[in-house]
């Protein structure tokens, strides 16, 4: 029972699925499909707006309550650490998804197939009560000033739109995913795209797979230079995070896993326990690698050029949105859906084959998010000693 009670299962089953009625099932039953289709892409339409609000606002505010140098000190380092994971997925995205994406694209039908289209049995608008960037801004700007205010009446409001925002993601949204994800696919079988998608997505999945590898090297290289420990036996101590992500898909549930082998590094228990559970917050550089490598294929599979100033911009703006990341699986690309519409344009199906590329590849995300906690710790601890001596 545990196997269908994990997401990665029921949607990798769910994409089979679809693949599965949209090539051989009868036209009312694809139709059927499209429609719910229709309907809770037009639900999620809705959410993203309070889902960045009820996320981002509360967020800021309680980072802003902890005010200190090692707060400081941490946050530019995990944001650095963010931010440098997503503008090296661009550029290395940029030599190689061109070639291993090639012809394969989604306007393109196979050549065994001629390319239909569905029409859904009926459709109900549900328009946002913002768009995405006014949203955003009103976060920030309610986020940072509460930041400067204690006991407020409107913080104990939002800690519960949080509550009730992170409940519909866990208990409406993620449940349903896989059924969404599903529809999609038949769709896009239907419709005789299904073999480019699924050889993109196999090809990205790899491609990313050795980049996150990559990345945790370079993380721990940077904190042994910095703190003079062994990179490798650094990397090596963090492992059992590692293998513990892997199983839980959650740097929240992680967290003292992380925290024993932190200190197995020589870092002390009060940095440790100071670091950790923030960076299982604010450090998301293996989600931030996924969501930019799979925006570039989609953009790619779509025959769209990837600029560099669109994704600039979508990388920094990750970097902040990932603090808002619920802890529950796939809650990083439900907290990044917003940036997606705004500033790349994407459209349901493609935030929804984002929602399936993501959580493919959720539990290595995780995994390297947690691991490269440690390079972290050991970078603050030796800040902390050199103020110290000051």
């Amino acid at each position: 029972m545990k196997l269908f009670n994990n997401l990665l299962f029921r949607v990798f089953i769910a994409i089979l699925i679809g693949i599965v009625v949209g090539l051989y099932a009868p036209l009312w039953l694809n139709r059927a499909f499209v429609t719910f289709n229709k309907l809770f892409g037009s639900f999620l339409g809705f959410s993203i707006p309070l889902i960045i609000m009820g996320l981002v606002m509360p967020a800021i505010a309680e980072l802003g309550k902890n005010a200190g140098k090692l707060l400081l000190v941490t946050v530019i380092i995990a944001y650095s650490f963010t931010i440098f994971s997503g503008f090296s997925t661009y550029f290395v995205g940029s030599a190689l998804f061109p070639a291993v994406i090639g012809e394969q694209t989604l306007n393109s039908p196979t050549q065994e197939t001629i390319e239909r289209s569905l029409n859904p049995f009926f459709t109900i608008n549900i328009p946002p009560i913002l768009d995405v960037m006014s949203a955003l801004v009103l976060a920030f700007m309610i986020g940072i000033g509460l930041s400067l205010k204690s006991n407020s009446t409107l913080g104990n409001v939002l800690k519960d739109f949080k509550d009730i925002i992170t409940l519909v993601i866990g208990k409406v949204i993620i449940p349903l995913l896989p059924l969404y994800i599903m529809s999609i696919f038949s769709e896009i079988a239907y419709g005789g795209k299904v073999v480019s998608v699924i050889n993109v997505f196999f090809k990205v999945i790899g491609i990313i797979f050795l980049m996150h590898i990559a990345l945790l090297i370079l993380q721990f290289v940077l904190a042994g230079l910095i703190s003079g420990k062994n990179p490798i036996k650094s990397l090596l101590t963090m492992m059992p995070a590692y293998a513990t992500a892997l199983g839980t898909q959650s740097s929240a549930a992680t967290i003292p896993v992380t925290l024993r082998q932190v200190v197995k590094m020589g870092v002390p228990e009060r940095i440790a326990s100071f670091v950790v559970p923030l960076c299982a917050t604010i450090h998301l550089s293996g989600s931030t690698m996924k969501i930019t490598a799979c925006a570039m294929a989609l953009l790619l599979m779509e025959g769209q050029i990837i600029e560099f100033e669109s994704f600039s911009g979508l990388i920094m703006m990750l970097g902040i949105m990932m603090i808002a990341a619920p802890g529950v699986p796939g809650g990083a690309i439900m907290a990044a859906l917003g940036l997606l519409q705004s500033m790349l344009g994407f459209d349901t199906q493609q935030q929804a084959l984002m929602i399936a590329l993501y959580i493919a590849m959720d539990s290595f995300g995780t995994a390297c998010n947690v691991t490269g906690d440690g390079a972290v710790s050991l970078i603050v601890n030796k800040i902390n000693k050199l103020y110290k001596k000051e």
